[in-house]
């Protein structure tokens, strides 16, 4: 960053009074521009006992498979969030069951929100960021051909968790994931 967002001047780094690190400042109106992770939601969504993965049109990780997940927007709620990124990669409408995993990535700085949900209808198909779409079985997993290691994550959680209807289950990076690659989630 380098110009204030609100005047065009020209910023600095400096700790303002209070903070605890330094942050950009503008060297003519004084605004702070705090610089926070980004929100990515999704979800695992299931149909009878298939579960929806979407390859990826789109950089990072193209050609690679994931579920609906992106950027959660303003003036959304996380839940209106994973609908609206179901619907735009995928064109399913789905309704969230409940919260399966909340993984914090400083690295690339994102948290990310991802929901247990259903399908409310068996047709979808691919939306402009997904090459293709399927249903597929838990035994046909593309175990070697996910997107992001967060993907591998909640689908071995959600594996774990199958016949269960807890409303709500939480999980963090798991111990010994550390801080190695990890392509990001959007």
């Amino acid at each position: 960053m380098r110009y204030c967002s609100s005047c065009a001047a020209p910023l600095r780094l400096e700790r303002p009074p209070g903070d605890d690190r330094e942050r950009h400042v503008c060297t003519r109106c004084g605004h702070i521009h705090y610089v926070n992770p980004k929100v990515v939601v999704g979800a695992l969504c299931t149909w009878e006992d298939r579960l929806l993965l979407c390859r990826r049109a789109i950089e990072p990780r193209a050609g690679f498979w994931t579920i609906p997940a992106g950027y959660l927007e303003l003036g959304e709620t996380a839940e209106q969030g994973a609908e609206r990124e179901a619907w735009e990669e995928a064109r399913a409408r789905i309704r969230i069951d409940g919260l399966i995993a909340v993984y914090s990535v400083p690295r690339i700085d994102q948290v990310q929100l991802l929901y247990r949900a259903c399908l409310l209808a068996r047709d979808v198909a691919p939306g402009p960021e997904s090459l293709e779409v399927e249903l597929v079985e838990w035994s046909a997993i593309p175990w070697d051909r996910l997107a992001f290691p967060t993907v591998r994550w909640l689908l071995e959680r959600a594996r774990e968790l199958r016949g269960r209807d807890d409303p709500l289950v939480t999980v963090f990076n798991p111990p010994g994931s550390g801080t190695g690659p990890d392509l990001g989630g959007a």
